[in-house]
């Protein structure tokens, strides 16, 4: 059967990349990928690859890898996509990765300081007697998104070396820098014939995503008068007092720690600076995409009020829509969320639709034409050091993604 063949290798191929550091760095503009980890994990890739049997890989310079399996029907062309690097909210390199093979039902413990509590944890219950992967309490885990990886390189392997299924062309597609915002940067659309693509970047089973944020990033720049502390009355402006003013000048109601579901906010998300000059980097978020513009239209406005408060002083303030809400795309090609839930019927999974307060790279390839919604991959806790993996979702996952290819390939006919 598909399941224990993927089974035999899918935890090693998770462990394995895992523990290759790979956590993007944000400040680094000026080079792609912004670490070498990211390419070395490519580079591994590309060889399981080969030996797996897939003769057609690209990788460039700028850290995307594309595989293509030739099809053996007509039809369209099919795309999965993950991406190699990993957070930086808390350590994300050195990761030594804990497998549990039989969960026991209680609470783990991760280190001396932390445990991975039931009561915090209520989805581990589902997986008693099941096998699991957890930190060691020092860093994150990686399954954002290397079990996306591991099940896009086992749908490789099952594909090549043991499923019957018809199916057209198959790309598999992995990026770098996603976890920065600048994952699609320098994607070059013309490496894809996807028709349409499916991103495994998502969390709990049977989660599906089809709509995300639409986010901006907003870079405000103050400038002061700085002047001798001593004699400053009257002459000096503080640029870090201007920030600190626009900053609390934004409604607290609508912060990510105040809102959930559909509601949007502002993110003061780093400052640094001096007297003289403060730089405020901003991020909103919002479902609407005319709200978001609103936010930006709000931001100009408390400019113009706090260079009014602060004589003397000026502000600078440039914004980018940074990706929009994929639904958009979706919606146009119904065809491709109906392509998940028969696939699902065919193996007996049970999908939730979710939205993603948040994006992936899908959201960013929508936007140059090709729709692709967001999928499980068994990962809990993202981006946090009580990041759990569960293997059986994984492998549920790659059958997934088997039934979807195999439902483009029926379609041919």
């Amino acid at each position: 059967m598909s399941q224990a063949f993927i089974e035999k290798n899918i935890l090693k191929r998770f462990l394995r990349y895992v523990k290759v550091d790979t956590m993007s760095d944000i400040s680094i503009t000026d080079k792609r990928p912004s670490t070498e980890g990211q390419m070395k994990l490519l580079k591994i890739i590309e060889k399981e690859l080969k030996e797996l049997g897939v003769k057609d890989l690209t990788l460039d310079k700028n850290g995307y890898l594309v595989a293509r399996i030739k099809g053996n029907t007509k039809g369209p062309t099919v795309g999965f996509m993950a991406h190699v690097d990993v957070a930086s909210d808390v350590m994300g390199n050195g990761v030594k990765p804990r497998v549990i093979d039989a969960y026991d039902g209680e609470d783990i413990v991760l280190n001396d300081q932390y445990t991975l509590t039931v009561k915090d944890n209520e989805e581990l219950l589902k997986y008693v007697g099941r096998q699991l992967v957890v930190t060691d309490g020092t860093t994150l885990l990686g399954g954002d998104d290397k079990a996306g990886v591991a099940i896009l390189v086992s749908l490789a392997d099952l594909l090549i070396n043991k499923s019957k299924i018809e199916h057209a062309d198959v790309e598999l597609i992995f990026t770098t820098d996603e976890e920065t915002g600048r994952g699609m940067d320098a994607f070059d659309i013309s490496m894809l014939n996807s028709r349409c693509c499916y991103t495994f970047d998502g969390g709990k089973k049977g989660e599906v995503e089809a709509e995300c944020f639409n986010a901006a990033t907003v870079v405000v720049d103050f400038y002061g008068v700085p002047y001798h502390l001593g004699a400053a009355r009257g002459r000096l402006v503080n640029s870090i007092t201007m920030a600190t003013s626009f900053i609390n000048a934004l409604p607290q109601s609508e912060s990510p720690e105040a809102t959930d579901g559909r509601y949007g906010y502002y993110c003061a998300h780093a400052i640094e600076g001096s007297i003289e000059h403060t730089k405020v980097v901003l991020y909103l978020r919002d479902f609407d995409l005319d709200q978001l513009k609103r936010r930006i239209t709000t931001l100009e406005s408390l400019k113009e009020a706090i260079e009014m408060i602060y004589v003397g002083g000026k502000i600078t303030l440039n914004s980018e829509i940074v990706y929009e809400n994929m639904y958009e795309a979706i919606k146009k090609e119904p065809q491709i969320m109906q392509s998940i839930y028969e696939s699902a019927k065919k193996i007996d999974l049970e999908l939730h639709e979710e939205i993603i307060r948040g994006g992936t790279d899908g959201a960013r390839l929508a936007q140059m034409g090709i729709a692709a919604p967001n999928l499980f991959t068994g990962s809990h806790n993202l981006h946090s050091r009580f990041e759990w993996v569960a293997v059986p979702t994984m492998v549920e996952a790659t059958l997934l993604a088997e039934q979807i290819v195999a439902y483009w390939g029926a379609d041919a006919k």
